[in-house]
């Protein structure tokens, strides 16, 4: 799933590892790593925390806009 590559790029922006962003998610760095491959489907919950935590939009997060601003 290539819409998965926002997510490593906006860590990658923010000079965090995935260890780093497990923290931030409460998970392992495994089951971050795999969100980020595609491998595994992000749970609503944890792409809402990723959302916020780089304030842009799941819409965003999930490829179906370019525009990453939040709607409020």
């Amino acid at each position: 799933m290539p819409f998965y590559r926002r997510i490593r790029n906006l860590r990658e922006d923010k000079d965090l590892t995935q260890v780093q962003m497990g923290k931030i998610l409460s998970c392992s760095q495994r089951v971050y790593s795999n969100y980020e491959r595609g491998d595994i489907d992000i749970p609503t919950q944890i792409l809402i925390k990723l959302a916020d935590f780089h304030k842009v939009s799941v819409d965003y997060l999930l490829n179906r806009t370019d525009n990453p601003d939040m709607n409020n």
